[in-house]
């Protein structure tokens, strides 16, 4: 009879009945009979340099590649390092697996290196958590990970492995390998609430289609485009579900981007929500008061959250969208739609002047534009920041889904996550130029992970606007206490693209206009890891920033 350890139980697992090809993590003493499961069942690891880039390449993985995505950290400090990527996926509804390892149960509770209570803390940014303490139950606790994590809203997943049963070793016939758990079981809507649906759709005169996550998670390509082209209907698409209608679309309005949605939200007679939810940036749903409301979403508990709807259709959106398609009329909006434009793009006119003004200080809108040209909207853009994520969200136009994402425009608000996000991109879209465009304070918390980058040669570009400064928290310092009261927001002028070279990248700085898409040339053609800093206009504040000030100075 043949013997398999608990590591190489784990590794077959994943690599043989879930199909997982990539696992980012860092080794540890607790978890290393997986690494060795690892080399004998050919998983790739990427090995990064902290364990939250680890968590953020998993999230990433589960975006672009479109399945969950794999962490697996050692025990104690390798766990906690982790913990900030996880609550930012459980925040984004990222389905990712988090495999950890632990002290040997046989010495919990007397003091055992590394020692402590992880399950507790976990427990509130996981779907599902667990432990397993019996080897020939290992595929049963992974396979029961990875259903939970794809299972209705997605979503984190957490599995402790002891050391206990990762070393000891049974007959292989002993042991049952169950179902794929990573498969996902699609539900459609009510056809009665379908019809409703149809009906108000039908009848409104000034339609809004407003979507976000849910379309990114739900695996839909031209559902969405059917929907939009049938109906009439303008549309602005947010987060991992931005793209799935291209920005140039004639009924895509992100060429107002924020003052779109809110000219468009405060003006529509029925808005149509599809996977998203109504948090802070939608001002908790009372941005349309006048509004009927139809949502839809996989989980019934968002149908009514911060706002009543007035039709709740609950399943998969892509099915949805083929339900609604059979019965909606078509239709044409565009004197909605011209009227909209009449009234939001003035509003925006400064900025788009902006884009196009070459000026001493380069202006972050600017910058947008020229990495734009340098690339000719022919990537998928990463972008990580305060004020950089609204000008980037705001200049860049994506061609297909999750092309362009702010990954610190999320509930969580977490910074540090572009580069690692970038990384795990161009792994899962290895034809795709990648570009990540990150504030310098971003950056700071991930750069180590040029070095993971090189090593792997994960050949990506990183943009720094760098106005030298926490630039959102500058400005909202600047307007809540005075110019005089700014206080631990500055960092002054940082050569971070030596960083880069020194990891064995590729490095420029660039002060002037002219040499921007010059120096995005040479990153690109360079074939490495790359980082292009380039100094920004520091007195510039974007809107963002003036709604962030508003929000928090509240009273």
């Amino acid at each position: 009879m043949s013997k398999i350890s608990g590591g190489h139980l784990v590794a077959k697992y994943l690599s043989e009945v879930e199909g997982v090809s990539t696992v980012f993590s860092i080794p540890g003493g607790h978890i290393d009979r997986i690494y060795d499961g690892f080399l004998e069942y050919g998983t790739k690891l990427i090995v990064v340099r902290h364990e939250q880039a680890a968590a953020m390449m998993a999230h990433a993985w589960s975006i672009f590649a479109g399945e969950p995505g794999v962490c697996l950290v050692t025990a104690g400090p390798g766990f906690t390092n982790a913990l900030t990527g996880v609550a930012n996926a459980y925040l984004d509804n990222a389905p990712i697996v988090v495999l950890s390892g632990t002290a040997p149960v046989k010495d919990w509770g007397k003091g055992a290196l590394q020692e402590m209570n992880q399950l507790d803390m976990i427990k509130p940014v996981v779907k599902w958590w667990g432990t397993c303490y019996d080897v020939k139950r290992i595929p049963e606790y992974l396979s029961k990970a990875f259903r939970h994590a794809v299972s209705g809203r997605p979503g984190p997943v957490f599995l402790e492995l002891p050391p206990d049963i990762l070393n000891i070793s049974v007959d292989e016939q002993e042991i049952v390998y169950p179902k794929k758990g990573s498969t996902v079981y699609k539900t459609v809507a009510d056809i009665d609430s379908i019809e409703e649906a149809a009906e108000l759709i039908n009848t409104a005169e000034r339609p809004l289609i407003i979507g976000g996550n849910g379309i990114g998670f739900s695996n839909c390509d031209k559902e969405p485009s059917d929907f939009v082209d049938k109906t009439g209907i303008p549309t602005i698409l947010l987060n991992n579900g931005r793209g799935a209608i291209p920005d140039d679309h004639p009924l895509s309005l992100w060429d107002g981007g924020q003052a779109a949605i809110m000219t468009a939200a405060s003006q529509a007679d029925v808005i149509i929500a599809l996977g998203i939810r109504f948090t802070w940036l939608l001002m908790f749903g009372q941005l349309f008061p006048q509004a009927k409301l139809i949502r839809v979403d996989i989980d019934p508990t968002e149908i009514d959250r911060n706002r009543a709807s007035n039709i709740g259709l609950i399943g998969d959106i892509g099915l949805i969208l083929n339900q609604l398609n059979a019965e909606v009329d078509k239709k044409e909006h565009s004197s909605w739609v011209k009227g909209l434009r009449d009234a939001y793009l003035p509003l925006i006119a400064g900025e788009v002047k902006a884009r196009e003004t070459p000026s001493e200080s380069i202006h972050p809108a600017r910058l947008v534009e020229q990495v734009r040209r340098a690339t000719k909207d022919d990537a998928i853009y990463i972008i990580d920041g305060g004020d950089t994520s609204y000008f980037g969200m705001m200049g860049l136009r994506a061609k297909e889904k999750t092309s362009v994402i702010a990954t610190a425009s999320g509930l969580m608000g977490c910074l540090g996550t572009g580069v690692p996000f970038g990384i795990a991109a161009k792994l899962a879209r290895p034809e795709k130029t990648v570009v990540v465009i990150s504030g310098d304070g971003s950056f700071g918390f991930n750069a180590m992970e040029f070095d993971t980058a090189v090593r792997y040669n994960i050949p990506f570009v990183c943009v720094i606007f760098n106005d030298q400064a926490w630039g959102m928290i500058k400005h909202g310092q600047e307007m809540a206490y005075g110019n005089e009261r700014v206080v631990g927001s500055e960092l002054g002028v940082v050569h971070y693209e030596k960083v880069a070279e020194a990891l064995g990248g590729y490095g420029e700085f660039v002060a002037k206009d002219e040499g921007v898409i010059p120096a995005l040339e040479r990153a690109i053609a360079s074939g490495k890891p790359a980082c292009v800093n380039v100094l920004t206009d520091p007195t510039v504040t974007s809107p963002a920033t003036l709604l962030l000030v508003g929000f928090l100075k509240m009273e």
